[in-house]
């Protein structure tokens, strides 16, 4: 905003105006530090409209639910300490900021999802598995009642 000031009362006139704005935003300012809940409540905002731009649908880093909590820990932690155990700072810094974008896919619903078919795959493989015929090619007759 561009304030064309020709003499001494515009420069006053000026003054008086942004210190009115001043003291309104020392105010909102003061709102949101007033208790420990509202600090709180101003970082999490933060955090949250951080991490989110306009039309994005990835979560924030605290609106994911416990698996994607736990693999922004365990996934690069698990990494580094075995496929990149002698590697150097840059690949596992590599690995690290990979594996923590990468935690945003993972969830409750793709950890079910993935389950479901690994054992539906497993009961399919049992299932499809042709029975072997027993030694001496003759079928299981069990032995005759004697009373």
């Amino acid at each position: 905003m561009d304030v064309s000031i020709k003499n001494i009362t515009d420069l006053q006139e000026e003054i008086a105006r942004i210190r009115v704005i001043e003291a309104q935003q020392g105010t909102e300012l003061a709102k949101r530090f007033s208790s420990p809940s509202a600090i709180f409540a101003s970082v999490m905002s933060l955090l949250n409209s951080g991490n989110r731009n306009a039309g994005d649908d990835q979560p924030g880093i605290f609106n994911q639910d416990f698996f994607g909590l736990l693999s922004r820990i365990v996934l690069p932690v698990t990494l580094n300490k075995t496929l990149f155990k002698r590697s150097n700072f840059l690949v596992k810094t590599l690995v690290g900021l990979v594996s923590q974008k990468a935690s945003n896919y993972i969830s409750g619903d793709s950890i079910h999802g993935l389950w479901d078919t690994v054992k539906s795959t497993v009961l399919s493989v049992i299932k499809s598995k042709p029975e072997a015929p027993r030694k001496g090619g003759m079928p299981d007759v069990p032995p005759p009642v004697v009373m």
